[in-house]
């Protein structure tokens, strides 16, 4: 049996350095990587790319909507996504998050995000 292709990870960030080492980290993970600076950016590479399975995202960015708006954007419009949420805001809990979301408070440890990673790649083999 063949093993399918991994989703690639669409990585939002507005700080160029910590998107910069989330992207380094999904891709040493074994997946394909794009990067956007905002929710509006991000959504421009989600139409732009079907390949895109995974939202790595913060919440506090600017433009038109926060990573919380554009993770229940994405829910809606593209609802097989697998979102991933990681922010240093305090008070989120799951009722807060699209359903079937997944939060990481920052700082997260890399290793807990390589193993969530393993993990939805697990679905695809």
């Amino acid at each position: 049996m063949q093993r399918k292709t991994l989703p690639a990870v669409l990585v939002v960030e507005d700080e160029a350095l910590v998107r910069m080492d989330a992207a380094d980290m999904i891709r040493d993970a074994g997946f394909r990587t794009y990067e956007a600076s905002s929710a509006d950016e991000a959504i421009l590479l989600m139409d732009q790319h079907a390949d895109i399975g995974i939202l790595f995202t913060d919440i506090d960015m600017p433009g038109s909507m926060d990573g919380l708006k554009l993770a229940a954007y994405v829910r809606d419009r593209w609802p097989p996504v697998v979102i991933i949420v990681a922010s240093g805001a305090v008070g989120i809990d799951a009722a807060t998050l699209p359903g079937g979301s997944m939060f990481f408070p920052k700082p997260y440890p890399t290793s807990r995000i390589s193993q969530t990673l393993r993990q939805i790649s697990d679905r695809y083999a």
